[in-house]
């Protein structure tokens, strides 16, 4: 199997911490495995050095000093593995085998890096490369980076580029959990995830994975996610599964939207629920949700409309905290989902700007971490997703 294993800065953050993750490369090439590695910085040493620059540095300048902590730790690491009879070598910006190329904004060259990726795959018979994350090179040859969780998307990047059979991200959390064990008990390892799952919870603050590394996943290409004490880079941990596929869907059939009027409403505890169960008690579901300070809008089918209408006036009559319940009928939504969602700066603009100057009116705009909800009038649904798929 070939496995490629990116190790977190706490994962090496120590020199007993290094010895860790070489014995689980060591054993893993024992067994037969062809390993490359990424590695981190040790700890905080690139936050530490970038607290050190304490003038005028240009991005060239920030970029080589930054290295410095990855460059140490594929020099830590490829020592430790060669302590222990791996033929190991590192890899880092400036080699031969340097594969990671971007312009100079840090955008990666697709063709230029699975070229160079395949050729160091070639090598992986009996020899491990320890690769420097987060780091690139422009095709001059300068330093750049990846960005923010840079490392995990040189790991999942070059699993895909190398056709690893996996890539191992080796953290110190226990791979995905129920909850964060620090604020709820009970909280316990999810075994499997998908890759649309993730990113949600990645950019609603669940630090597990960088969600832009996810994007260059694919279903043939396995990410497991196992905590540096565990050991063993082949079992354990959350597997991630899927692959991101970018859609434009426009919902055929009709919906209502039925709004909730009623005096500060955001905040009463529990009145979004109890208006929920009420629709759900009565078989309706709910397609979509948006609230205000004093209103609470409901997306549901077109032919339901009239019972949860009257669903919705019981409670509204019957609680005194609430106004009045208004229904408009026959709305379409268009949904654009896709994992590079999150990473396109202006993505909302790019959206709603050219549905704005064709004249057609949004009824509502509904987001989550990988997709957009836009509602208009029915009659202009068939114009508003020509619109969109211009865009897209």
């Amino acid at each position: 199997m070939r496995v490629v294993a990116k190790f977190g800065g706490t994962s090496l953050g120590s020199g007993n911490r290094i010895n860790r993750a070489a014995d689980s490369i060591a054993a893993a090439v024992e067994q037969g495995h062809e390993i490359a590695v990424v590695a981190s910085a040790m700890g905080s040493t690139t936050d530490d050095l970038l607290d050190e620059i304490q003038f005028d540095a240009d991005d060239r300048d920030r970029a080589e000093i930054v290295s410095m902590g990855e460059r140490t730790s594929v020099r830590m690491l490829k020592a430790a593995l060669s302590a222990r009879g791996v033929d190991a070598l590192f890899v880092e910006p400036g080699s031969d085998d340097w594969p990671v190329i971007t312009n100079d904004l840090g955008e990666v060259d697709i063709e230029e890096t699975q070229r160079r990726a395949a050729e160091l795959a070639e090598e992986l018979d009996g020899v491990v490369p320890v690769i420097t994350g987060f780091l690139a090179q422009n095709l001059e040859g300068e330093i750049t980076t990846l960005g923010r969780g840079g490392s995990d998307t040189t790991a999942v990047m070059l699993g895909k580029y190398m056709e690893a059979d996996e890539v191992v991200i080796v953290t110190d959390v226990e791979g995905v959990m129920t909850g964060d064990p620090r604020v709820v008990e009970g909280a316990r390892n999810v075994g499997r995830i998908t890759v649309d799952e993730l990113r949600n919870l990645s950019f609603r603050g669940a630090e597990v994975v960088a969600p832009s590394a996810l994007s260059y996943k694919d279903d043939a290409l396995d990410v497991r996610v196992v905590h540096y004490q565990h050991g063993n880079l082949l079992t354990g941990g959350t597997l991630i599964e899927g692959e991101f596929h970018n859609l434009i869907d426009m919902q055929e059939d009709s919906l209502a939207c039925l709004t909730v009027a009623g005096r500060a409403i955001r905040n009463r505890p529990g009145i979004l629920a109890d208006l929920s169960v009420a629709l759900s008690d009565a078989g309706i579901n709910v397609d979509s949700v948006a609230s205000g300070m004093d209103s609470i809008t409901f997306y549901v089918r077109g032919d339901e409309a009239n019972q949860a209408e009257a669903v919705l006036h019981d409670r509204v009559v019957s609680d005194e905290a609430l106004s009045s319940v208004t229904v408009e009928d026959n709305i379409a939504v268009v949904r654009v989902t896709g994992g590079e969602l999150p990473n396109r700066p202006g993505v909302i603009l790019d959206i709603v700007q050219p549905i704005s100057e064709a004249g057609i009116n949004i009824h509502d705009v509904i987001t989550s971490a990988t997709s957009v909800a836009i509602f208009v009038a029915w009659d202009d649904r068939e114009e508003t997703l020509e619109i969109i798929q211009k865009q897209f």
